[in-house]
């Protein structure tokens, strides 16, 4: 929840600032988005490679586990679409990139805006950020109403950090290693499927 206001509060403040004019030019006419975006997918790959427990992590990886992330993207997916119906105003690919951020507010917003503008970032990463918020506040009543696995397909990519110790109280310890891979894989496809969709 702390990442998640922090977050919050630098894109407010961008905003106020860029609004006020009181960035200096040279911020606001080179593509530093472009940059960060490199930048920002350079440091999730390191932290990806670095961690010490992922080789043990795919030593125990079963067929069956896969498909919990599968069964995430899809669904993720489909319900992007059926929203999609209901709005007039917004495409049926735009609300697929919107979907597919699955969670990862920070890197799937930096792309949307990149390809399709600051308002459709600032969509991404509002439904992103209520996507790990409801996964941290309902996940008691999505175990008892829907299972344990509820709350992992819930949050999407954020399962393997933010939302991994909610995770592991509500859904149980037994869980915790199918909430890391749901997680990595998950996160994995974000930059994946939202450039497909911002591009076709």
């Amino acid at each position: 929840m702390k990442g998640s206001i922090i977050i919050v509060s630098f894109f407010v403040l961008g905003a106020v600032l860029g609004w006020a004019g009181w960035l200096p030019d040279f911020l606001l006419e080179t593509d530093h988005t472009r940059y960060a975006l490199y930048l920002l997918m350079f440091l999730v790959g390191a932290s990806i490679g670095a961690d010490n427990k992922l080789r043990e992590i795919f030593q125990r990886l079963r067929f069956d586990v896969l498909l919990v992330p599968l069964a995430t993207i899809v669904g993720t997916l489909v319900g992007s679409a059926l929203i999609s119906a209901a709005l007039a105003d917004v495409s049926l690919t735009d609300c697929l990139a919107v979907g597919s951020g699955f969670g990862y507010y920070s890197l799937s917003s930096v792309f949307i805006t990149q390809y399709k503008g600051a308002e459709m970032g600032t969509i991404a990463l509002t439904a992103n950020i209520i996507r790990e918020i409801l996964t941290l506040l309902a996940a008691p009543l999505m175990v008892r109403y829907f299972g344990r696995l509820a709350p992992i397909c819930a949050g999407g990519a954020t399962t393997m950090d933010t939302t991994l110790p909610i995770i592991t109280r509500y859904s149980g310890k037994d869980l915790v290693f199918v909430a890391i891979i749901h997680g990595f894989i998950v996160d994995f496809t974000v930059p994946f499927f939202v450039t497909f969709f911002c591009t076709i």
